[in-house]
């Protein structure tokens, strides 16, 4: 459907812009008047890029960007309040639709408005955007069928919340060691590539019988001067096959397997992949759904498949009747505390608390893992990239000093 860029006045008389999505510019017009907005300008969005070549520009490509988990949290308690209000559904999307700065969330909540105007419920409208992830929709489509929708879309942003708070945490702390990485890479570069050369044509022009450390680090200079190309093209084929081994089954499983087996960093791994499943879990419990439907959409959010596994395995045993805890403290994927603490919840009928509590539990453990592997990891550049500096200056410099040496 196309996506109309407009200039118009609203019915206070206030100016306003924005995006609509209409079939034809007819269409946009009365859109926009039922919407009491009456426009000036409209005019189809790449068109307008092509007309407005510094605002527009950027206006259009955000129209393809992702919609970020921030933005959708803050439309969506927006709209649990509208709802909450008693603001009919179809009027509440309207106003959120004008309320959001995202060009690209803009156009998807016209797009759900128009399908609830047409008769669909929201869940059904939801389903057919990619925006809206398959725990957004089953979660609403619960909150419609319990008369629950604004309590339901509070719990949605809380967990979106979250979801985007440990993520802005794990990546802000991350952000110091890639720069320091990067830079360690540069310098190294710089040196193998640019110094290097200007001391090796001068220790080969002196005729002499050089140590074999240096005559490797001149190789290496050599090398990567001669066929960097070959090493990029290399890295990037072994990328490629990587990728596509990780689509099927057995390589999805191979590699999520081989990220939980790793030093420290698989602890991790496991971590941050049980977090994901407790708070996906308590949501959609917490929200009315069912609890084998509430697993099936978890396995997806764990976001690795050897503990995705162990999760349908529990799903199963749950169709049969059995409880929770006991299958996943038999796949062994599972610490002793999740289960312990799953296994009180259901005897307590306190479960979506309990798997809560597991969450924020292993937030704050990645939370403070991370900060701490960060502290190592920052002298620890450091220290590679001295060494490596070291070891150039000492293969090349040694030669020269001996050189000196015995002319005097």
């Amino acid at each position: 459907m196309p996506v109309y860029a407009y200039k118009g006045v609203t019915a206070s008389g206030r100016r306003t812009r924005g995006f609509v999505d209409a079939e034809t510019p007819r269409a946009a017009r009365a859109k926009l008047r039922r919407d009491a907005v009456f426009p000036t300008e409209l005019e189809e969005s790449g068109a307008a890029e092509r007309s407005e070549r510094s605002g527009s520009r950027e206006i259009s490509l955000d129209l393809f960007r992702r919609v970020s988990v921030t933005d959708l949290a803050l439309a969506t308690r927006q709209l649990a309040t509208l709802v909450g209000a008693g603001i009919p559904l179809v009027a509440a999307l309207s106003a959120l639709s004008q309320q959001v700065d995202s060009p690209k969330l803009k156009s998807v909540i016209g797009q759900v408005r128009d399908r609830v105007n047409e008769g669909a419920n929201l869940a059904d409208a939801m389903e057919d955007m990619s925006t809206f992830s398959t725990l957004y929709v089953s979660m609403v489509r619960a909150g419609e069928v319990g008369g629950t929708l604004d309590q339901v879309l509070v719990r949605l942003a809380d967990y979106l919340e979250n979801q985007a708070r440990l993520r802005s945490k794990v990546g802000s702390v991350l952000i110091y060691p890639a720069v320091m990485f990067v830079f360690a890479m540069v310098v190294v570069a710089a040196l193998v590539t640019v110094v290097l050369p200007r001391i090796t044509d001068l220790l080969v022009s002196m005729n002499r019988e050089l140590p074999i450390y240096t005559r490797v680090i001149i190789s290496v200079s050599e090398f990567a001067r001669g066929y960097w190309w070959l090493v990029l093209l290399l890295l990037v084929a072994a990328l490629i096959a990587v990728r596509a081994f990780a689509r099927t089954q057995r390589g999805r499983v191979s590699l999520d397997q081989l990220k939980l087996s790793l030093p420290v960093l698989g602890g991790v791994n496991r971590v941050i992949s049980i977090s994901r499943f407790s708070r996906t879990l308590s949501t959609l419990l917490t929200g009315g759904v069912p609890i084998v439907r509430a697993l099936d959409i978890a396995e997806a959010t764990a976001n690795n498949a050897v503990i995705g596994r162990a999760i349908d395995a529990a799903r199963k045993n749950i169709m049969e009747g059995a409880p929770l805890a006991k299958p996943l403290q038999a796949s062994g994927e599972f610490p002793p505390l999740v289960t312990v603490m799953v296994d009180v919840g259901e005897r307590s009928g306190e479960l979506e608390s309990m798997l809560s509590k597991i969450a924020d539990t292993y937030d704050e453990q990645v939370e403070t893992v991370v900060t701490r592997l960060t502290a190592l990891l920052e002298p620890l550049l450091i220290l590679v990239m001295v060494g490596v500096v070291l070891v150039i200056i000492m293969g090349t410099l040694m030669p020269l000093l001996q050189v000196m040496g015995a002319i005097e």
